[in-house]
């Protein structure tokens, strides 16, 4: 039952890191940031963080391996919307 499990959360991760990827890639190269929500951006970074410790915990290597990315990649878009935020 793990094997089948263990596909089906690469599958989800896949997608659902990827999904931020076209965000970073945009915000990268245009720097614009002010249509994005601090909040939300600030809720899911979070979010993603206490999922992979989550997963620590469970040694789930799925959770793991996907909230470690997703949170890098939602902590640079972050990070990027607190940099425009403060040289307003």
């Amino acid at each position: 039952m793990k094997k089948g499990s263990d596909t089906l959360g690469y599958m989800a991760g896949t997608l659902t890191t990827l999904s931020f990827v076209p965000q970073v890639v945009q915000t990268f190269q245009t720097g614009k940031t002010g249509d994005l929500s601090f909040g939300m951006y600030l809720m899911i970074t979070t979010g993603v963080a206490l999922w992979f410790c989550y997963g620590c915990q469970k040694k789930d290597k799925p959770i793991i391996l996907f909230n470690g990315v997703t949170f890098v990649l939602a902590l640079s878009v972050l990070f990027m919307i607190t940099k425009n935020l403060l040289s307003l």
